[in-house]
């Protein structure tokens, strides 16, 4: 019987999960679902990322898989939620349309990590935590996404640890490929993560504020303008958060040691306050890699600096 694919074969580093030429993933933001973007960061020599843990029409997955093969004839994958009972039938239109790498977030791998082989695929599970690790791979997946505590994104609202943490202690503990995710923003950062025993990177903030992103110039610019102490956890409520850039506002209630910060967005708000570049409506998402970011460049120019 032939072996399917699965953590335990030969030929499972990094870039022969993902297919690209170096070893730099795009963080996926739903908002950011172009496939002339996603193409850009493949022709950069990167792996460009759909993310699709949140369409519910599978019709709209199918049209922007082909719109990005219509760009590009680089491997690109797709990020999906373990959890959404979509996912099963959003994985049989990615391996129809050729998708050959996906990457999961947001619960166990245990039951989707069977039909992600069955379907001849392989895929990157993000984590947070040590034990989130552990019990990913067993549970199947081909690699992890060691998520620091100062990436954006959706993120829990109890205590984690920083990249420079996570990172090789997960390294120290399983045996497939481990990315690094957060505070990595150009070469010095990807140098590191790779020091640190990752086989590559995970990046978003650093490409949201790229030339060629679809995100709104007012996102663009708030992250330009962030500091070092310009973004923080935000609660969304059911033990989960996702990292902000701080407006003048938030950072008042922040100074008055308001206790129901929750209470002063309505997250249901927050692709039209991204897309709209109205962050009254809630506040830009960014990672703390913000403060590193100085300037808009194209796609091409962040990933070569990068590996150069």
């Amino acid at each position: 019987m032939e072996k399917k694919p699965g953590n335990e074969q030969q030929g499972t580093g990094l870039l022969d999960i993902l297919g690209s030429k170096y070893p730099i993933i795009q963080g996926p933001v739903v908002v950011l679902n172009s496939p002339q973007f996603v193409a850009d960061i493949c022709e950069a020599g990167a792996f460009g990322i759909l993310a699709l843990g949140y369409v519910k029409d599978p019709e709209k997955v199918r049209s922007l898989i082909e719109g990005v093969k219509e760009l590009t004839d680089k491997p690109f994958g797709a990020n999906l939620i373990a959890i959404n009972p979509n996912t099963p039938r959003l994985l049989e239109i990615l391996a129809q349309t050729g998708v050959k790498t996906v990457t999961t977030a947001g619960g166990g791998t245990r039951r989707i990590y069977p039909i992600i082989h069955d379907l001849g695929m392989r895929g990157l599970h993000v984590v947070l935590s040590l034990s989130h690790a552990l019990q990913a791979v067993e549970g199947g997946a081909d690699g992890v996404i060691a998520s620091g505590a100062e990436s954006g994104g959706l993120r829990t609202s109890g205590p984690e640890s920083s990249t420079m943490i996570l990172v090789p202690l997960i390294v120290d503990h399983v045996k497939v490929p481990v990315v690094a995710a957060g505070g990595i923003a150009e070469a010095r950062g990807f140098r590191a993560a790779l020091a640190l025993g990752a086989q590559g990177v995970q990046i978003a903030t650093r490409f949201i504020a790229s030339r060629e992103s679809p995100a709104h110039e007012q996102w663009k610019q708030a992250i330009l303008d962030s500091t070092d102490s310009g973004t923080t956890l935000f609660p969304l409520g059911n033990g989960l958060a996702t990292r902000v850039i701080i407006t003048p506002r938030l950072r008042e209630a922040i100074e008055k040691g308001s206790g129901d910060m929750a209470g002063m967005y309505d997250a249901a708000r927050i692709t039209d306050a991204w897309e709209q570049g109205n962050f009254d409506l809630f506040p830009a998402g960014a990672g703390q890699t913000s403060s590193l970011i100085r300037a808009i460049k194209p796609v091409r120019k962040i990933v070569s600096e990068m590996v150069g």
